[in-house]
């Protein structure tokens, strides 16, 4: 597994790419198959909601050489606050630590901006997310939106030193891109 896991690079990509398209198929495919109310891209977010690019947001790609293998995405919805989104990895990846990766870097782009939470949702179907967002320090909140899907919803404070920051000056920097 150490040599696959350290095959993987994560980009950031447009969500028009070819890889994103697929990533996002593949992730609609296996949303429709676990949810026992299937899976609708138009009600439950497509990835190529325009809340992840930038500057209002980011998807990134798993990536082994050309294929992707995973992805997820940041938007921001105010000065404080992100949202983590689209989080899935193909099957012969799991194990690899891929999903805390992906995670990872999104939290890391989030306090960059200068976010202070992040949150995210997800669906009671997906039993080893669920597992994972709690093992990485999220925690329970009442529902904070309107998702059809989500049975759970988390959110985790971001410690800014926690991604080699002790101060909001960067974020002023990435955030003079943003016209929200």
């Amino acid at each position: 597994m150490g040599e696959l896991a350290s095959a993987i690079r994560i980009i950031e990509a447009d969500p028009a790419d070819p890889a994103a398209t697929f990533a996002a198929s593949q992730y609609y495919a296996e949303l429709a198959a676990r949810f026992e109310e299937g899976f609708d891209p138009g009600i439950g977010g497509a990835v190529s909601d325009p809340s992840i690019v930038p500057p209002r947001g980011a998807l990134l790609l798993a990536m082994i050489g050309d294929e992707a293998v995973g992805c997820g995405a940041v938007t921001f919805h105010d000065a404080d606050t992100a949202e983590i989104k689209r989080v899935w990895t193909t099957p012969s990846v799991r194990g690899t630590g891929l999903g805390r990766r992906l995670i990872e870097e999104l939290e890391a782009l989030a306090a960059a901006a200068g976010a202070t939470t992040v949150q995210l949702d997800t669906n009671r179907a997906l039993t080893e997310a669920v597992a994972m967002y709690r093992r990485l320090g999220y925690h329970e909140v009442p529902a904070y939106n309107d998702n059809p899907y989500a049975h759970h919803w988390f959110a985790k404070s971001l410690s800014q030193s926690a991604y080699g920051r002790s101060d909001r000056g960067a974020s002023a920097a990435w955030r003079s891109r943003d016209s929200r």
